[in-house]
């Protein structure tokens, strides 16, 4: 009991070898029931959710979860500062974005997580060595011991959702598959309905004008007009839910398996960040931003 209390007291992750050495997922299985139970009397929620995840990290899962994100391996290091929700800070002195992913929970719960998660734990790296213009470096963090980036937990627990540029196929498959549990499981976001509209109802899209949202709805026509591509989700233009592309990111689209134009009379998921032009509006880079009900 003392030893339980003490894990999740601390980071649950440093507690996950001694659990695993049973070799039993039955055991496993029981470690988490109790280990949840226990944070649960304790007050650390947080400490059961990603326990979940970490199972993963034992079994033919967790190959397939290391090797799907992060086009380089970036070394490893240890995270000694998070900076704010979106950062986190190494010891070799290099900032790292989490990839792939949009936070839906508050900036102070995201940086909480982070802590919880993440602070004073060794990690690899995998991603994208070149800076953005904040300095910061673009990755798939993994905690020690485990090839399940970080990124995998927070979408199964409903906190986030695959963000507009995830990478390459088989990334956005293992990200779309993590959100889509959580989604068919209603957890987090998925329970609460943030962050997430009918483009029937675009008052109700405003509201998140600034955030990253996810919008659904039927696709009622495309047309070009000089330099965008409109998605148009309702006749009254000045007022509906509109996406636009831009017409020089046309070829990405086509290239991607996404014609704009097919979406007519389509239903679809479409997620960005809402602005406000006349109507609320998502502009739209890269298909993955699109998911499309089948005909």
């Amino acid at each position: 009991m003392r030893e339980h209390s003490r894990c999740c007291r601390n980071r649950i992750i440093a507690c996950w070898p001694a659990a695993r050495t049973s070799g039993s997922i039955l055991d496993m299985g029981r470690w988490l029931t109790k280990s949840a139970s226990l944070c649960a009397n304790l007050g650390a929620i947080l400490c059961a959710g990603f326990a979940i995840v970490l199972l993963t990290a034992n079994g033919t899962a967790a190959s397939e979860a290391g090797s799907a994100c992060g086009s380089a391996a970036l070394g490893k290091a240890r995270v000694v500062a998070i900076p704010d929700s979106r950062t986190v800070g190494l010891d070799d002195g290099r900032l790292v974005k989490l990839a792939g992913i949009e936070w839906t929970v508050s900036p102070d719960t995201a940086k909480a997580t982070l802590s919880e998660l993440m602070l004073d734990q060794p990690i690899s790296l995998k991603g994208t060595a070149t800076p953005d213009r904040y300095g910061r470096i673009h990755a798939f963090p993994s905690v020690s011991g485990s090839e399940t980036p970080v990124q995998y937990a927070l979408l199964e627990r409903g906190m986030a959702v695959m963000g507009g540029r995830p990478g390459d196929k088989a990334c956005v498959d293992a990200l779309l598959g993590r959100e889509r549990a959580a989604r068919a499981a209603r957890l987090g976001l998925w329970n609460s309905g943030e962050r997430q509209h009918s483009a029937d109802a675009p008052n109700m899209v405003l509201r998140d004008r600034g955030q990253f949202a996810i919008v659904s709805g039927r696709v009622l026509s495309v047309r070009e007009s000089g330099r965008l591509i409109y998605v148009n989700f309702g006749r009254r233009w000045s007022e509906d839910f509109t996406v636009t592309i831009a017409k020089r990111n046309e070829p990405t689209f086509t290239q991607g398996g996404l014609a704009p134009k097919s979406l007519s009379g389509r239903d679809v998921r479409v997620r960005g960040f809402v602005e406000e032009r006349s109507g609320p509006w998502i502009e739209a880079t890269r298909p993955e931003q699109f998911e499309v009900s089948a005909k």
